[in-house]
């Protein structure tokens, strides 16, 4: 015991007497790596990635005067995802320009249904082991194109305005069986009669012109206010966002929806010098009517860098659940962490640190999605035994973890992180999240 407090202590000091070491970053910074990496939602990830940082003069160091990243990635479980996004600080006076395009092509995305625990998840369905086949029946095969173009400029020294524009296409449907069982016979195909996903659109949970997807047109206004010490790894401050998604049919949207979103984060400084950083999420994402389409649901609304994170579940959000296992018009999600930089130091002039995270996330919906049968009356028995099989509302689906992260120069951040949600010990509800995940990913979560 008194080794490991020793080597602790070393540890800390490290982290004290690195940090008037740091090297102040100038220019260019290139980032480029291999994209090998495991989301357990998505199976293996093979690709590649680059950062470009400039610096400029390096008077804003840590954060930096623009940012260009590309990826092209592809995964075992057949995902697809490219993406480029670029960060500007200085193209315009006073006002930061962010753009994003990104498409992600999943042949068998998550479709767990509405509501979170009121859509019942048959775990001896899934893992059945004496079924010779593969399962598709909780997937749908998606196609996401995300595009935005946002501005954001100051009010005051830490309150600014956002404003942008947000085209997206879905088109979603039920996976390809056939595909799935071909070249298969006898007991090695796959022979249930339908999937999740088209149970839904028979019994009219999913409406017939929202069921394959469509064009959304929305633009999208917000405030925001931000005291961070830094961006990429912040250690104090607040940052918090208010925002409204605005998508009527006149300005192109197949089905129309208007929604809204608050987000407040805080970052606490418990040892400074980034040693020991406690901080906090709390997000909600409301719908302003009844009719929102449901392929827009599962997401945490974002602007400026980056783009919208689908799947509350999942790595971006609640680490360790089953990605989209929560979905209705308005939600409740939250994220505390306990961040500890245990070494820094300055390695050929890049500034490296390791850290280790424990955390805990969580969400519920608050306000469920209609789920009233209106198909044809020959599907409403097998609607009603999926009904009493579910429980009567949602309740918080709460996970645990920790993580381990690479930093360099406070931007370029590699995370692996294990979650696993507190049904999986037990309970009347055991199973109903899924078995916990491991990631391999980039940066903070926030």
């Amino acid at each position: 015991m008194k080794k490991l407090l020793l080597a602790a202590g070393l540890l800390l000091c490290l982290g004290f007497s690195a940090a008037a070491q740091e090297e102040i970053k100038t220019g260019y910074n290139f980032g480029p790596v291999p994209a090998v990496a495991f989301d357990a939602d998505k199976g293996f990830q093979l690709g590649a990635l680059v950062n470009i940082y400039n610096f400029g003069d390096g008077s804003s160091y840590p954060n930096y005067k623009s940012m260009t990243y590309l990826e092209a990635s592809f995964f075992s479980k057949g995902s697809k995802l490219f993406t480029v996004y670029y960060d500007n600080m200085v193209l315009i006076p006073g006002v930061r320009v962010s753009a994003c395009v990104t498409a992600a092509l999943d042949k068998a995305m998550d479709f767990y249904g509405f509501n979170g625990y009121r859509s019942f998840y048959d775990v001896e369905r899934v893992n059945d082991k004496t079924l010779p086949y593969y399962n598709p029946f909780y997937r749908v095969d998606r196609v996401q194109l995300l595009g935005n173009l946002d501005f954001t400029g100051n009010i005051t020294d830490h309150l600014q305005w956002e404003a942008g524009y947000h085209p997206s296409y879905f088109r979603e449907g039920a996976v390809d069986v056939a595909n799935i069982n071909k070249g298969k016979e006898g007991n090695d195909v796959y022979q249930e009669p339908s999937t999740l996903y088209e149970d839904y659109v028979k019994w009219g949970l999913i409406g017939a012109s929202e069921a394959a997807g469509g064009f959304s047109s929305t633009v999208r206004l917000g405030l925001q206010y931000d005291t961070r010490d830094k961006e990429g790894a912040p250690t104090r401050g607040i940052w918090a966002e208010g925002h409204l998604s605005l998508a009527p049919k006149w300005l192109g949207t197949k089905n129309p929806y208007y929604r809204y979103s608050l987000t407040m984060r805080q970052y606490f400084p418990l040892i400074d010098n980034d040693v020991l950083t406690a901080c906090y999420r709390v997000n909600y994402e409301g719908s302003f009517g009844n009719n929102d389409p449901y392929y827009v649901l599962p997401y945490m609304t974002r602007m400026g860098l980056s783009f919208d994170r689908d799947g509350m579940g999942g790595y971006d959000t609640v680490r360790g659940m089953l990605r989209d296992r929560v979905m209705g018009l308005d939600m409740a999600t939250w994220t505390a962490e306990l961040r500890w930089r245990f070494v820094k130091f300055v390695l050929w002039k890049q500034n490296i640190g390791f850290g280790l995270t424990a955390f805990t996330d969580g969400a519920m919906v608050t306000r469920g999605r209609s789920m009233d049968f209106s198909g044809d009356e020959g599907y409403r028995s097998a609607y009603e035994l999926y009904m009493a099989s579910g429980e009567e509302k949602d309740i918080p689906h709460i996970t645990a973890g920790a993580g381990l992260r690479f930093i360099m120069n406070e931007n370029f951040i590699i995370a692996f992180e294990y979650g696993a949600p507190i049904t999986a010990f037990g309970g009347a509800l055991k199973g109903q999240d899924g078995p916990g995940a491991f990631y391999i990913n980039t940066g903070y979560l926030f």
